[in-house]
């Protein structure tokens, strides 16, 4: 299979599994819009909403087959008190707060630093992503420390985590 093919194919495959996960909940996916001023007025960091997508390990997938890196996340809940606490844990307190503030329901989780992956080849060809492709097979990354051998081709891949959303193991929910 050429790689222009090998492409195709994931693009088919990412749409399949969108209409397979049509029915379920999407999350919201956002992006992080740092504290600054405007006008020599203060205003706190937000999230900005940019679509909803199904989590499917290190990939987010949305209806329309965009497919993302997964970055970080947070939820929409009471940020608690700022206190005396490590710079990391504040700023995870921050964006927790720009999402309760934000559009978002209460409790949703909230996506936010998910790059796009371009479904191209040459975007593809020796990506340091999530996705990349290597003899005409587009393959997924599990781990930013797998390496690429212990990468799975996407199929497979996409199998399992679209069958684990729609059945989740015991307990999971």
């Amino acid at each position: 299979m050429t790689d222009a093919e090998a492409v195709e194919a994931a693009r088919e495959r990412f749409a399949q599994a969108a209409e397979r996960l049509a029915a379920l909940p999407e999350d919201a996916v956002a992006e992080l819009v740092p504290a600054g001023r405007r006008f020599g007025i203060p205003r706190p960091a937000k999230l900005r909403p940019v679509g909803r997508a199904w989590r499917l390990g290190v990939l987010l997938l949305s209806a329309d087959g965009t497919v993302r890196a997964t970055g970080a996340v947070t939820r929409a809940v009471p940020p608690g008190h700022p206190g005396h606490m490590a710079a990391s844990t504040e700023a995870r307190r921050q964006i927790r707060d720009a999402a309760f503030r934000g559009p978002f329901p209460q409790g949703a989780t909230v996506h936010y630093d998910a790059p796009v992956l371009p479904l191209t080849p040459e975007a593809l060809t020796g990506s340091a992503g999530p996705l990349f492709l290597r003899d005409g097979r587009v393959r997924v990354r599990w781990s930013v420390s797998a390496s690429d051998d212990a990468a799975r081709d996407l199929g497979p891949y996409l199998d399992e985590r679209v069958g684990l959303l729609l059945d989740p193991p015991q307990g999971a929910t």
